[in-house]
């Protein structure tokens, strides 16, 4: 049996004040930081340890996991950061007043945008100044998988083949990972591990830096699940 510990970030700036925030990339509040140090201090109580962790490319992620590994005193582990792990691309929403954002459009609709795998919310232009193409920690990337919207469907294809190439043959290997991303991206991971449906997957909440155990046998298969308490 192996634990696959999955980690949401500490709260941060743009959680705080309701807004969607997507591939922007705003820092942990102070709230967040606590909540991160927090979630180390747990993994720590509980005598967890780890051989390799895997983040995104955005602050809120990296300094979450920074914080747990510094309460274990294990910087010294390698890390991989990828975009693959980052949080869904909510397109023209980004930036925007979650509250406002219902006033406007409708709860219902809001909830769609936010929580429907199908989805999409409304799509920016490439001349916007939300579009990833400008920020050079994507300038590897094709136009192709530069998003301008994301649903939650496309948000697990291009986090799958991360799982699938990366995350899966560290844990074959019995090295013991931790993966601190956000609520989309963790969601798709999701739904492809524990085999959720697009209700299930829909209605999933993941709380800020609370480690979440994942129990898996030989073939990968969720035995359980749950929080660290």
């Amino acid at each position: 049996m192996q634990k696959l510990v999955l980690i949401r970030h500490g709260e941060s700036v743009w959680n705080n004040e309701n807004r969607f925030t997507g591939w922007t990339d705003v820092d942990l509040s102070h709230t967040g930081h606590m909540q991160a140090i927090n979630a180390g201090k747990l993994l720590a109580k509980h005598g967890y340890n780890f051989d390799v962790g895997y983040t995104s490319v955005l602050k809120r992620s990296i300094k979450t996991l920074h914080h747990i590994l510094e309460e274990l005193d294990h910087l010294w582990i390698p890390v991989t950061k990828s975009w693959r792990l980052n949080e869904r691309f909510y397109g023209a929403l980004q930036g925007l007043n979650k509250e406002e954002t219902i006033q406007k459009y409708g709860a219902e609709q809001v909830h769609k945008w936010r929580r429907d795998p199908n989805e999409l919310p409304p799509a920016i232009k490439p001349d916007d100044d939300r579009y990833p193409g400008k920020d050079l920690r994507y300038c590897n990337l094709t136009s192709r998988e530069i998003p301008l919207t994301e649903n939650l469907s496309e948000t697990m294809q291009r986090v799958m083949p991360f799982w699938v190439e990366t995350i899966v043959p560290a844990i074959r290997e019995n090295r013991k990972v931790i993966v601190c991303a956000h609520g989309n991206s963790l969601r798709a991971l999701l739904k492809y591990i524990d085999n959720l449906s697009d209700e299930e997957v829909t209605n999933l909440e993941i709380p800020t830096a609370t480690p979440w155990i994942h129990e898996l046998d030989d073939e990968l298969n969720t035995i359980r699940h749950y929080y660290l308490e």
